[in-house]
Formats: C-alpha cells, sequence, structure tokens
C-alpha cells in the first residue's frame, strides 16, 4: 500500500483477456485508472468459419501486461489488494493438468465448426432442446460442444479425459489455474457467468446438469468447480505472488457490473469485436421466447445469483476491422468516422455482416453477410455509414426482443467499449432506438466490473452503494431522427437481414 493524502491507498488490479487482446488495467480506491497494458495477440483461422486462438500465447501475454501494468503504475505486487478475471466468453480450451500444455489450440467463440454437431444433438427438439435448463439455444457460439468436438477429434484425447489427466476451461478457468500455481496446485474454478454459457450448467442448480454432460458425452472429471463471481478462489503464485485472486465474470457480465446494472431493468451495451447487450432481471431467470439468452448476471459470495436476458451480436468492431483490412477502404479504424460522416445517409445501401450466421434475436447460423440497396449512387463513404448503422439497427432489433420477453422498456442505455468513441455511431444508435445513450466517465466498465467484484470480497469496497457512487456520466447523445423516418429505415434493415438467410445447408455447404 502506498500513501497519499496521510492515508493509505488500496489498489485493484483487472485482467482483461478479450477476443484480440489482453490487458491489464491498475485502478485505485476511487475507481480511477491508475495505469494500463495491453498486447494483442494472433488470431488463427485454420478453414473457413474456424477461429482458434494459441492459449499458451494468451498466458505469456497475460504475464506481460501484468508485469507492464505494474512498472507504469510504479507498483510492487504487494502494493495490490486483490485481482480480478474477466474473459471473452465460450472461448475453449482444453489442456493436460500435468504439463500445463493445452491439447489443441483453444477453440473460440466466433467458431462455427460445431454447428453440425449443434444440429445432431437438437435432433427432433432442435434448437431448444436444453434451453429450459441452461437458457441457452443450441448454437456453436457455446462452449460445451467445442469441447464434446475436442474430445471426439483429438486422437486419444477422450480416454485421457476420462482418466482425469485433462482439464476443460473459459479462458478465465485457464487463467486462474495458470495463475495460482498451473501444475504445481493450480485452482480448477469458474464462476457461474462463464459456466454459464458453457451450455452444460443448470441455471436453476447453477451445477453443471448429468443430463446435458451425458447427451454431450463430456465426462465430468474434466470440469471445473463452480463457484460465485466475487470471492477468493486462491492466491497468486509468480509475479503476483500473495494477491489474492478474487473475482471472475465473463466480459458481458463484468460491464454489467461495471456500468453499476445492480436494479432490475437497468441495462448495458457493449460495443467491441461484438456487441453484448444485457438487462437485469433480478433474481429470477426470465425465459426467452424472441431469440435472446437467459443468462446469469453476476453472484457475489452466497448471495442470491443475478440474471439478465442477453442479446449476443457477433460482428459489430470486427466490421470495421473487415472494412479496413479486407476491403482496404480505409487504413485505420479512426478513419471510418468523418468518412461516414461526409455523406447525410447510407444512400440506401445496408451491410448485414452475418460472417458466421446471426446471433440474437435470429440464431441463423445459414446466414451469411450480404450489402443490399446498392446503385451507382453509393460511394465508399455510404458503405461507411451502413458499415456503423449495422451495429446500431442490430441494436435496435435486441432492445425490441427485450421488451416483448421482459415487458421493460428501457428508457436510457449506457454504453461502453471501444465503439463508443465513434460520436457519429452513437448519435444513430439514440436515434434508431428513440432514448438516450450515454457514456460513463470510466468506459472500461468490463475491467472496472472485474476489479469492483474483486474488491467487494476483499473488503476494498463495502457494498453496492458505494460502487454507485462512483459511477459518472460522460457524454450523453439524445434522439434526433423523426418517427417515421426511423420506422422506413428500420423495415429497410429488416428486408436485408432477411437477404442473408439460407446461404448454407445444415452440413455447412452452400445452400442450393
Amino acid at each position: 500500500m502506498t500513501e497519499r493524502s496521510g492515508k493509505t491507498e488500496k489498489y485493484v488490479a483487472a485482467i482483461d483477456q478479450g477476443t484480440t487482446s489482453s490487458r491489464c488495467i491498475i485502478f485505485d480506491h476511487g475507481g480511477a485508472i491508475v495505469a494500463v497494458d495491453q498486447r494483442e495477440h494472433r488470431q488463427i483461422f485454420p478453414k473457413p468459419g474456424w477461429v482458434e486462438h494459441d492459449a499458451t500465447e494468451i498466458w505469456s501475454k497475460v504475464q506481460a501486461v501484468v508485469a507492464g501494468a505494474l512498472a507504469k503504475a510504479g507498483l510492487r505486487a504487494d502494493q495490490l489488494s486483490a485481482l480480478g478475471i474477466t474473459n471473452q466468453r465460450e472461448t475453449t480450451v482444453l489442456w493436460d493438468r500435468a504439463t500445463g500444455r493445452p491439447v489443441h489450440h483453444a477453440i473460440v467463440w466466433q467458431d462455427t465448426r460445431t454447428s453440425q454437431l449443434c444440429a445432431e444433438l437438437g435432433g427432433a427438439d432442435g434448437q431448444d432442446r436444453f434451453r429450459e435448463a441452461t437458457g441457452l439455444p443450441l448454437a456453436s457460439y457455446f462452449s460445451g460442444p467445442k469441447a464434446a468436438w475436442l474430445l471426439a477429434e483429438v486422437p486419444g484425447l477422450r480416454a485421457r479425459a476420462e482418466r482425469g489427466e485433462i482439464a476443460f476451461g473459459t479462458i478465465d478457468s485457464w487463467l486462474i489455474w495458470n495463475l495460482t500455481g498451473g501444475p504445481d496446485g493450480g485452482v480448477h474454478v469458474t464462476d457461474v457467468t462463464n459456466a454459464g454459457r458453457t451450455m452444460l450448467m443448470n441455471l436453476s442448480t447453477l451445477q453443471w446438469d448429468p443430463a446435458i454432460l451425458s447427451a454431450m458425452n463430456v465426462p465430468a472429471a474434466i470440469l471445473p468447480e463452480i463457484r460465485s463471481s466475487a470471492e477468493v478462489y486462491g492466491t497468486a503464485v509468480g509475479q503476483l505472488q500473495g494477491v489474492p485472486v478474487a473475482s471472475a465474470l465473463g466480459d458481458q457480465q463484468a460491464a454489467v457490473f461495471g456500468q453499476t446494472c445492480y436494479g432490475v431493468g437497468e441495462a448495458k451495451n457493449t460495443y467491441g469485436t461484438g456487441s453484448f447487450l444485457l438487462l437485469n432481471t433480478g433474481n429470477r431467470p426470465v425465459p426467452s421466447k424472441n431469440g435472446l439468452l437467459t443468462t446469469m448476471g453476476y453472484q457475489l459470495g452466497g448471495e442470491a445469483p443475478v440474471y439478465c436476458l442477453e442479446g449476443s451480436i457477433a460482428v459489430t468492431g470486427a466490421l470495421v476491422q473487415w472494412f479496413r483490412d479486407q476491403l482496404g477502404l480505409i487504413s485505420s479504424a479512426e478513419e471510418i468516422e468523418p468518412l461516414a460522416a461526409s455523406v447525410p445517409d447510407s444512400g440506401g445501401a445496408y451491410v448485414v455482416p452475418a460472417f458466421s450466421g446471426l446471433f440474437a434475436p435470429y440464431w441463423r447460423s445459414d446466414a451469411r453477410g450480404v450489402i443490399t440497396g446498392l446503385t451507382g449512387f453509393v460511394t465508399k463513404a455510404h458503405l461507411a455509414r451502413a458499415v456503423l448503422e449495422a451495429t446500431s439497427w442490430q441494436t435496435r432489433e435486441v432492445v425490441d426482443a427485450m421488451y416483448q420477453d421482459s415487458g421493460v422498456r428501457i428508457t436510457q442505455l449506457k454504453a461502453d467499449g471501444g465503439m463508443t468513441a465513434n460520436q457519429l455511431l452513437m448519435q444513430h444508435q439514440a436515434d434508431v432506438l428513440g432514448v438516450p445513450v450515454i457514456r460513463p466517465v470510466i468506459s472500461e466498465t468490463t475491467c472496472l466490473g472485474a476489479a469492483y467484484a474483486a474488491g467487494l470480497a476483499t473488503g476494498v469496497w463495502q457494498d453496492l452503494d458505494e460502487l454507485r457512487s462512483h459511477w459518472q456520466r460522460d457524454t450523453e447523445w439524445t434522439p434526433r431522427m423523426d418517427g417515421p423516418t426511423r420506422d422506413r429505415e428500420f423495415a429497410q434493415w429488416r428486408k436485408a437481414v432477411e437477404r442473408s438467410f439460407g446461404w448454407l445447408a445444415e452440413d455447412g455447404s452452400a445452400a442450393s
């Protein structure tokens, strides 16, 4: 601890292991950022629709950003009160308990290789076979089918798994195990928010579901212990020697917590590689009939769990990257805003980024991306605007589905993530929702949520009211678009989405 103004300052670190990079952010007691370090890792694409990460590379990058953040802050590890973890969800790692080496590259949440397996598992019941127990549709998004695929496809792996030699985890489990000793006493745990995205946890019992494990042929011996989102799982070794590892939250749930959406009806949207809108529904899971996920929000120690409805959108920020890297129409992501702002609208063009199918509210793995409404009038500026507006329209569809499921009409949307720096996008988002969009002073709410949960578990902060008092509004965008324009353009968007359906057959081949 360091002395500031005569009192001991408390610091909490958070590791945010994301889809494209790893970060470590150190926060002070007031929730302000003291230091940040960030490093990207490789994206591996073995086949169309397949996306992998090297889990060993991720662990080395995490160690590097922790060292970097401590150095920038001028702090030693023993000056940290706690460490929290937040992570890309559903990404699946299987590793050897004795050596600590992954048995295969991690299969990333965006990966679609399990589409056919999911169709086979659904059988006559289809996507809803496990929805009542898990809150999730059968889809390639989730971790359980990814683990089942690895067990079936990696030679000899199933026998090793059944002997207890193999560990399964989402990225939180992989990091906590390594942080607390790895092969030498590492703790094999996960939290309810990450376990709830495997499709193997029962939402009511908060335990692994034996019937689903049997159906997917996943042995219980490989699974981590399910714990709450805010408790001390173990003590770090190595560079963080002695620091309590005290929270784990999937990245979107961490953003809910960092945005202080602790009341029923409070909602946030995180704009990153994809976008994820979560609505707090309180201590009861709300079943969805409109293509949303019923999911965990968080659980603090022994308290009752908090549930959310979630709308998961696969491609938002990634569409800007595609516009930059694959089409070469801009040379940096920041260039898209002035280019899009050089025209008053999209010129009638719409971009539906169904690169690996559509997530909420459709769950169509047969969909593929389309650009519609093209005329000779459309320029790259119009396409740039259509690329940004695709994020707003997809979010609008999710908000509508949430209202239909819950009866709760949001009156404002708290926004965070990298794309909130784009003023044009945020204004269009407010326009198409018809409600204010609000960005907090600290937009790094994913890390902040993990830090808050770890700090609660270790006494750095006392309660949720104290955390609420830290939240501060930075920018607010209010709607400017008139109702008839909003309705007309939304109807056109819906037509564009329909054009994306039916490009692939169930077996993943081109539809005839």
